[in-house]
């Protein structure tokens, strides 16, 4: 009975993460939500009896760590992750570009997109709940492609694509930090293309469960050798 834990499931595609999960009663799912005061019904519509709903704003330690204990009490001594999917992320000033960078506006789309996937880890794998061989999906974009941004012409969203560059940064060091700690386990970013949600807005052309289905495929079928790489949600590698 497999372990799964995803971030930012009140919605997109987390939401969807925990829709597809929930249809096996096999599935043990940890739902973290940025707060339990919010509207949930799309989340409690979908989830399964064993899918337990915590809040975690991945935007702040103090949650984090907050929601770490509350996964140990949920899952007890014997359970531990075997998937680890940080899908939580912001696009926050989108219109903005290198030459009107907000500093602000930065620091918000680099603490929920790299500090809060970087800080999920390493403490889950300080309390000791990341199985040996777990499976961590950093859920990235194609706009954090240095050479995929170069091509778009005009230039968009340069806060979000610069904090996507450096959560595929933090992929490539925890895929090598976490190696003599978990030494089967696989670290991957992906990029799920541009999927109908709030974040995706208008123009976006890919239904959220073909592409959370890709994903989950992607996700099973990886192998030790796979670890450290960038992942479109189809499986093709995307150039860093």
């Amino acid at each position: 009975m497999p372990v799964y834990c995803i971030t930012g499931t009140n919605r997109g595609l987390g939401l969807e993460f925990v829709r597809q999960l929930a249809q096996s009663p096999d599935n043990t799912i940890i739902a973290a939500t940025r707060s339990l005061s919010s509207d949930l019904s799309d989340l409690k519509a979908v989830a399964s009896p064993s899918t337990h709903i915590l809040e975690c704003d991945t935007s702040n330690v103090a949650s984090i760590h907050a929601f770490v204990k509350e996964v140990k009490q949920t899952l007890g001594d014997e359970k531990k992750i075997d998937f680890l999917l940080n899908s939580a992320g912001v696009n926050v000033a989108s219109s903005q570009s290198s030459l009107s960078l907000g500093p602000d506006e930065l620091q918000q789309n680099i603490a929920v997109n790299v500090i809060g996937p970087a800080k999920m880890v390493e403490l889950l794998l300080d309390a000791g709940l990341l199985s040996k061989d777990v499976r961590i999906l950093n859920m990235t974009s194609g706009l954090g492609s240095l050479q995929r941004s170069s091509e778009i012409k005009p230039r968009k969203c340069a806060p979000y694509s610069i904090s996507k560059a450096g959560l595929n940064m933090l992929t490539v060091h925890q895929s090598e930090d976490l190696k003599p700690h978990l030494p089967g386990s696989v670290v991957i970013c992906m990029d799920p293309g541009w999927v109908k949600t709030r974040m995706g807005g208008d123009g976006a052309v890919l239904e959220a469960s073909q592409s959370i289905g890709d994903m989950l495929k992607v996700l099973h079928g990886l192998k030790a050798e796979d670890t450290g790489s960038f992942y479109h949600h189809t499986g093709e590698k995307i150039p860093w």
